[in-house]
């Protein structure tokens, strides 16, 4: 099993596009929160839903049980980045969900996690790929940078 992830942010439409059109990716999983800002520019759902059908013939799903709540981002945005802090409570909150349980391995399979951060290194894609590798055998993480 292979989970892709992508960010939006500093990427052209181009850059973001074209890192996704590949054979083996099948699906975009939007894993945001909120996935309607104006600020998300070519990201936002309906929008993106179009895009990725039209221009990459790809599939679009939002998964909001794989997004963080709206306290535990303020609480992050508010502390000022404490991201030893965040990462400790988004893992508790995918255990509480057991999300290994209720999302499907099938739907995941050659799905990338979107959400809006550049970089995976501080952003609650990365820990929903590397929870579910925990929990499920075989699952190969690449992110597209």
């Amino acid at each position: 099993m292979k989970i892709f992830t992508i960010g939006f942010t500093k990427k052209s439409a181009e850059q973001f596009f074209g890192l996704l059109d590949r054979p083996d990716l099948k699906r975009v999983l939007d894993i945001r929160l909120n996935n309607t800002s104006q600020l998300a520019g070519f990201t936002r759902s309906a929008d993106l839903r179009f895009f990725l059908r039209r221009v990459i013939g790809k599939d679009y799903l939002h998964l909001p049980q794989l997004a963080p709540t709206a306290d535990m981002l303020k609480k992050y945005r508010d502390g000022k980045g404490d991201w030893a802090a965040y990462e400790h409570d988004f893992l508790a909150l995918l255990s509480a969900r057991r999300v290994e349980e209720t999302v499907s391995a099938e739907l995941l399979d050659g799905g990338c996690l979107l959400c809006s951060e550049a970089t995976p290194e501080h952003c609650h894609r990365r820990l929903v790929a590397e929870y579910l590798a925990a929990r499920w055998q075989d699952v190969i993480i690449e992110h597209l940078v």
